[in-house]
């Protein structure tokens, strides 16, 4: 199955990984264009089942708002897009490790501090590029982001309604953009991480998985109309669910654009980009936190990609060959869709798994009775000297 991969990779597009530095009070953008290599061969031994899957909703309280001891997270991330099957790239994504040295000196965020986000676009790629050229101004400038405040036991409401306020403005810059079609759209997940504190908001069916010593934490919930909650609201709004799509169309019942699908603004519509947030208190216990798009979770469990990623961190400790190969797992697994993830690590894995020793190997023969009459009549001779 990796030799298969290996030629499906050989036929994919370039991707650009865009980074973002800051240079005085402008923001400077490097592209690089991302290889993609074959990664070594990855075992399927890890069951598909997601009943071994927790989110916060499920683990206690103290668990996750009462970390034991002080815990200072040092950012690490890695990034990996495909193409996959599709004809067309429609996902972005942006990676910022280090939020407070990135923005300058107009915003006081504890140290340390990151960002990261995955846009997966539909209806065309305008959409999802226009949010992620424009994210540092729309997440942190135009919604007046909160500059300082102490952060005690959980993120301040300002702060969840500075990123609340930033989707929505979002989805209206979509509507008034020229440049983008109003049958364009995108999902939109962002990860927030001040000092210890994880936020993930999230509109649409990327998701986001902590890893907890091993265990898989899911941090969002897919927007999709077989979601009971999700096919109640649309429903009530007036939409309908045919074959699992919203208004028969969308596979989505969140995202920003897709202004042709939504009542004019103002009045409430079947498709919101109201996001949802989960958050959390990281301690020691927490690894490593995996964001993609629907590419990969559509043929992958989340235990299974964090059990992948957590033997790939112990073999190498590199974050950037980890995304690398959840990208071609799932290409492996026959995925349908594009294909965008970031791995974020908190800290570095104090030893990496040693190489199993290398074993012997005992060559066997069989002699034929005519040569073990003479071998035995040497052995004797010589035996007899």
């Amino acid at each position: 199955m990796v030799a298969e991969a290996e030629v499906v990779c050989q036929q994919r597009i370039p991707v650009l990984d865009v980074k973002y530095f800051a240079k005085g009070s402008s923001l400077q953008e490097i592209e690089d264009v991302v290889t993609v290599r074959a990664p070594e061969p990855v075992s399927a031994d890890v069951s598909f089942s997601q009943l071994d899957v927790k989110s916060p909703d499920k683990i206690s309280e103290g668990s996750l708002e009462s970390p034991r001891v002080k815990f200072a997270p040092s950012f690490r991330s890695g990034s990996f897009a495909d193409i996959g099957p599709r004809r067309y790239m429609e996902d972005e994504h942006i990676r910022i490790d280090d939020l407070s040295t990135h923005l300058g000196s107009l915003f006081k965020f504890p140290k340390p501090s990151a960002f990261y986000g995955v846009f997966d676009g539909h209806g065309g790629p305008e959409a999802a590029a226009y949010v992620k050229k424009n994210v540092i101004r729309l997440f942190f400038e135009d919604v007046n982001f909160p500059q300082t405040y102490e952060v005690n036991d959980g993120i301040p409401e300002e702060v969840k309604n500075s990123l609340r306020k930033a989707f929505l403005m979002a989805d209206s810059a979509l509507a008034d953009d020229c440049s983008v079609s109003s049958s364009s759209g995108t999902t939109a997940l962002t990860a927030l991480i001040l000092g210890s504190l994880l936020m993930v908001a999230n509109a649409g069916d990327c998701r986001a998985v902590l890893c907890r010593k091993g265990e898989a934490i899911e941090m969002s919930q897919d927007h999709r109309p077989s979601y009971p909650s999700e096919r109640r609201r649309v429903e009530e709004l007036g939409g309908f669910i045919d074959d699992g799509y919203l208004n028969g169309v969308l596979s989505v019942t969140r995202a920003l654009g897709d202004w042709d699908m939504k009542f004019p603004r103002g009045s409430a519509s079947p498709l919101i980009a109201e996001p949802e947030f989960r958050q959390v208190i990281l301690t020691e216990d927490d690894e490593f936190l995996i964001i993609g798009c629907d590419g990969i979770w559509d043929v992958m469990s989340s235990q299974h990609a964090v059990s992948l990623v957590r033997r790939g961190l112990r073999r190498h400790d590199d974050p950037e060959q980890c995304a690398r190969d959840l990208v071609m797992e799932a290409l492996r697994l026959n995925t349908f869709d594009n294909l965008t993830v970031i791995v974020i690590c908190f800290s570095s894995f104090d030893h990496q798994e040693p190489s199993p020793p290398r074993q012997r190997r005992l060559r066997c023969c069989s002699l034929s009775a005519e040569a073990l009459c003479s071998l035995r009549s040497f052995l004797d001779g010589s035996g007899s000297r």
